[in-house]
């Protein structure tokens, strides 16, 4: 202390110690620590510049001083301090310098850098001795005797080092005790590196949870990205229609059939009520239930809008009011199950099990229903309507082009718009956008028309393609007899499914499982579980991506990726620049339905929920509130509004 300090510290000192505070002789610990800058001792106002310092030992030795948690209560923070301060290894330095014994200098030091030829070049080449005059020890020495001859010395007993040296019972006491009390100080840090240790260990802890927070914050801002870039496309999209339909209006003859620029690529921003917002997320808010029996195909031209959907075992799909939950009519006409569906905007088309494609008006929905409730057709009506009927050499027939047909028969076609023929075996899949319309059959063809004209423009053999597979570099592709499910692609293709979750299988017989164009760019799945990329312009397959073991069920692309779903219980990500697997995400059923974007691929796996995988986290989840009972078989998504329909014969919308 400065001598103002200790001057005032003895004036203060001085004073008597029961008047602090003018109340009570007791000083309080915590008093003490809250204690503000002026205090009052007895009648007179000391200010902080007259009281320099302040002891209270007495009273602060009183106190008890609070230990942490988690400490050993034999552990103080003095003892702490005591242990942990540089004085206190002076002891065992001191009690080693008591225990040296004055010997002869042996040049130990020297020895030992000589044996590990550390010594320096001058050290070793100066002529003398590793030791020197000093360092010699003698261990024998020679004198003569009288008669001039050399006689050895005896050799006497060299005494321990330790016998030279009395330390006294006092001194050794006292190192007793400091070794004890150094063992103690040892335990004292022991703990208080424990200590700091588990504290880091917390702060590390901390530290994780933070950095994993952070990087859920960053999938977050990444999602949100894609979804923006989505929105941005869609914005562009209706920005590029609304232009498009501001200008003059084409021919009725080809706008009368097909909307305007139509595409499930790409669509402008999703109308949604603004109720739909209040809904949770995951949750099937509405149930459609007319159908009979498991949902084979279902397709929606927007949320809230119009929804087609179609069962086994029944000829006639239904379309429904979202908007409402309402079913509106049916679509009459084929004569075996539907098994595929697409919609855009009022237009719908079908594809059956007896080979036909029909297009379908939705704003006539309800003429079919007038049509039911009037007479009934006679066997007679039947074979005239087929003797009327027009057959072009390509099989295509176009209904309602035949002004010679009685107007009857044009009337009870109601909603449909024309009928495609062509496929012999069932049309299992298909996909249009515009006037382009490509679909996949069971008598393993694929076959691309026009809807302008109703012409078939082009056939795609897949058996052909099996049998003259596209070069491809070494080690890409296998011979075509090792194709999985290449042997049975020759004759009736039909192959068991996996048991779905509730034990249940059927026979899967579609060998093209989907099919999907861009410009002249044609990707499909077929029963020998290939993926194939056609030239839609040359109509011959340049890329085969092999990998799944079962049959393809279900496929989609985009700029970057192709995905696929299989009945070996996989969806494969394929990368379309180069060809090779980008990913594999395994299920413990069967695929059979798929659709994804950038953030997500929502997939129906032979389970009672949905499940979604997130691109962004690589994270799965399955949607199962309010949900289907049994398997769900299809499914389509549009921004945050999805309907599914399972082997319950039921529909579910839910909200995204």
């Amino acid at each position: 202390m400065t001598p103002r300090v200790i001057g005032s510290a003895a004036t203060v000192s001085a004073r008597p110690r029961a008047s602090v505070g003018g109340r009570s002789s007791h000083v309080d610990f915590a008093t003490l620590g809250r204690a503000p800058l002026r205090l009052g001792f007895g009648s007179r106002r000391v200010t902080s510049r007259d009281l320099q310092i302040v002891e209270a030992t007495e009273e602060l030795l009183e106190q008890e001083v609070p230990e942490p948690d988690d400490v050993a209560q034999n552990v103080s923070l003095l003892r702490g301090f005591n242990a942990t301060i540089p004085s206190a290894d002076k002891s065992r330095i001191r009690r080693r310098q008591t225990r040296n014994v004055d010997t002869p200098r042996l040049g130990l030091k020297k020895l030992s850098l000589g044996a590990r030829g550390l010594l320096g070049d001058e050290d070793e080449h100066d002529g003398e001795s590793v030791a020197s005059e000093d360092d010699v020890v003698m261990v024998g020495r020679s004198e003569r005797n009288g008669r001039g001859r050399m006689v050895k010395a005896k050799r006497k007993g060299r005494q321990s080092l330790s016998a030279s040296k009395t330390l006294g019972t006092d001194e050794l006491v006292r190192q007793t005790h400091e070794i004890e009390r150094d063992k103690e100080n040892i335990h004292v840090r022991r703990a208080l590196i424990n200590n700091e240790i588990e504290e880091i260990t917390h702060k590390i802890e901390a530290l994780d949870a933070i950095r994993v927070k952070l990087e859920d914050d960053l999938l977050k801002l990444q999602e949100e990205e894609l979804e923006l870039d989505d929105e941005l496309e869609g914005v562009r999209e209706r920005l590029e229609f609304e232009e498009s339909a501001s200008q003059p209006a084409r021919s009725l003859s080809r706008g009368a059939h097909l909307p305007h620029s139509t595409t499930r690529r790409r669509r402008g921003p999703a109308f949604l009520p603004s109720e739909h917002a209040e809904l949770p997320p995951g949750v099937a808010f509405m149930t459609l239930e007319s159908h009979t029996t498991p949902i084979t195909a279902l397709d929606f031209s927007e949320p809230y809008g119009m929804l087609v959907s179609a069962s086994q075992d029944d000829t006639q799909p239904r379309v429904w009011d979202l908007l409402t939950g309402e079913e509106i009519g049916r679509l009459r006409g084929h004569r075996g199950t539907v098994k595929c569906v697409q919609v855009e905007d009022h237009i719908a088309l079908t594809g059956s099990d007896d080979g036909s494609v029909r297009v379908w008006d939705l704003r006539r929905v309800d003429e079919d229903e007038d049509w039911e409730s009037g007479d009934m057709l006679s066997l007679s009506d039947v074979a005239e309507e087929d003797e009327g009927s027009e057959e072009r050499s390509n099989g295509i027939r176009q209904g309602g082009s035949n002004s010679s047909r009685p107007s009857s028969v044009v009337e009870r076609e109601g909603s449909c718009v024309r009928a495609l023929e062509g496929h012999s075996k069932a049309v299992s899949t298909m996909y249009f956008e515009d006037e382009c319309l490509v679909t996949g059959a069971s008598d393993k063809t694929m076959r691309q028309w026009d809807l302008t004209t109703g012409q078939c423009v082009m056939t795609m053999d897949i058996l052909w393609a099996i049998s003259h597979p596209p070069t491809t570099a070494p080690g890409n592709a296998l011979p075509a007899h090792l194709f999985p499910g290449a042997a049975a692609a020759a004759g009736t293709f039909a192959v068991p499914t996996p048991p779905y979750a509730d034990g249940t299988w059927e026979m899967y017989q579609d060998f093209v499982g989907a099919v999907q164009f861009w410009g002249y760019a044609l990707v499909s799945g077929s029963g020998d579980g290939a993926v194939r990329m056609w030239d839609m312009r040359t109509g011959q397959p340049h890329r085969t991506l092999l990998g799944h073991t079962g049959p393809v069920t279900c496929l989609q692309f985009d700029e970057l990726h192709i995905v696929s779903g299989s009945l070996d219980k996989s969806i494969r990500i394929w990368d379309v620049r180069t060809g090779g697997l980008f990913e594999t995400l395994k299920y413990d059923h069967a695929v059979t339905a798929l659709q994804f974007d950038t953030r997500k691929i929502v997939a129906a796996t032979g389970e009672n929920g949905v499940k979604i995988y997130n691109r962004t986290s690589m994270q799965h989840s399955t949607l199962l509130t309010n949900g289907h009972t049994r398997p769900v078989e299809r499914l389509r998504y549009m921004d945050r509004y999805m309907v599914s329909g399972g082997r319950d014969s039921v529909v579910k919308i839910w909200a995204l």
